[in-house]
């Protein structure tokens, strides 16, 4: 296999997460949901918690392909493409928490998010991947999962694990301000807080590693290697959860090797069958998912702030709903039941968004920054 060859499952699988991500995102209600479309309350693992992480795993693997217009070393020209991509995403998301930007309440405007997320985590990574030989890449993203668990291990309370007791929170609100925080925990904690973002760069680089490995192995060892890593991984993320919990919100180290371990399990069968075997009709929905997968998250986000902020129904009795609970009622509750509705009203935005990039995906339109 040639050193630059791009393996169509490393698209597939990228179009499989954002796809993922965007159904867990929109139920038809959040009170009926199945418990493997739920994040996990705390500790602990499920398919929904597997999702960011394989994106962010996803971004990394995509940049060791990208970067080999830069022979992967920093130069003043990568850097200002770095830079760029990580202050539009940033601000793509800012402007995604303010949308549709009535009734802002800016004392109380939420910073961070998901995209500010995946744009710090790629841009600090990015530094790191180019200004770093893979050996020295690999003792700091050891160094950095160490340094966190001890960081929260000592700065934390008496239970530093726990939402209330683990440090991130304090750290976040020091810098960005307790108002401009998640409140859905219950407390002031940001799932996607600053302090947390330190071992997300670990996925990314983990990724960018694997990336490495995958273009540089011939394609019959290919499947065997990242089988074997992706056990490894998962291995050591159990064995790390004994001593630091497998958690997603405070995105605990073992959680990073454990979800990039399985990351690595998943991509080695999609690289089976679709660029081994070659069965790829399969997979062509998530391909197609996966050439514009910034510019349908961003489009889902918007999509359901309109219909909650901006469309409204009124019955006879002069109650009012938001389209997104109307037609949630009316277009699939009402035939399917509560939690199927809910099911096939994520579902049913799925086909839709796959339409409109199918739609740029054969107009060859390929929305990138």
């Amino acid at each position: 296999m040639k050193k630059t060859e791009r393996l169509m499952a490393l698209d597939a699988f990228r179009g499989l997460t954002i796809a993922a991500m965007i159904t867990v995102n929109t139920p038809g209600s959040w009170g009926h949901v199945y418990a493997p479309l739920l994040h996990s309350k705390w500790h602990g693992c499920t398919p929904t918690d597997l999702v960011f992480p394989f994106f962010l795993f996803a971004v990394g693997v995509a940049m060791w392909f990208a970067f080999g217009k830069f022979d992967h070393k920093l130069s003043p020209e990568a850097g200002r493409k770095i830079l760029k991509r990580t202050v539009i995403i940033f601000g793509i998301g800012l402007l995604l928490n303010a949308f549709p930007f009535v009734q802002v309440e800016w004392e109380n405007f939420r910073i961070m998010g998901v995209l500010q997320r995946i744009a710090l985590a790629y841009g600090i990574g990015s530094l790191l991947c180019l200004s770093l030989n893979k050996l020295r890449l690999v003792f700091v993203t050891l160094a950095i999962l160490l340094v966190y668990w001890g960081l929260i291990f000592f700065l934390g309370g008496d239970d530093p694990y726990s939402l209330e007791g683990n440090p991130t929170m304090a750290f976040d609100a020091m810098i960005l301000g307790a108002n401009h925080m998640y409140k859905g925990f219950g407390v002031t904690f940001d799932p996607e807080g600053l302090f947390s973002t330190l071992p997300a760069i670990a996925t990314v680089i983990l990724g960018y590693l694997s990336g490495f490995l995958i273009a540089s192995t011939e394609r019959k060892k290919l499947v065997a290697k990242l089988l074997m890593f992706g056990s490894l991984g998962v291995i050591a993320g159990l064995i790390w959860n004994l001593g630091f919990p497998i958690n997603k919100p405070i995105w605990s180290s073992s959680y990073v090797i454990y979800t990039a371990g399985l990351a690595l399990l998943v991509l080695a069968v999609m690289i089976y069958l679709i660029d081994i075997l070659e069965y790829k009709k399969w997979a062509h929905p998530f391909l197609v998912f996966g050439m514009n997968p910034l510019f349908i998250y961003v489009l889902s986000g918007v999509w359901v702030r309109v219909i909650i902020y901006l469309v409204h129904f009124s019955d006879q009795a002069g109650n009012s709903t938001t389209g997104y609970v109307w037609l949630y009622k009316n277009a699939f509750a009402s035939w399917a039941g509560d939690m199927n509705g809910s099911l096939f009203f994520a579902l049913a935005h799925i086909v839709v968004y796959w339409l409109i990039v199918l739609f740029l995906y054969r107009r060859k339109i390929f929305i990138k920054i």
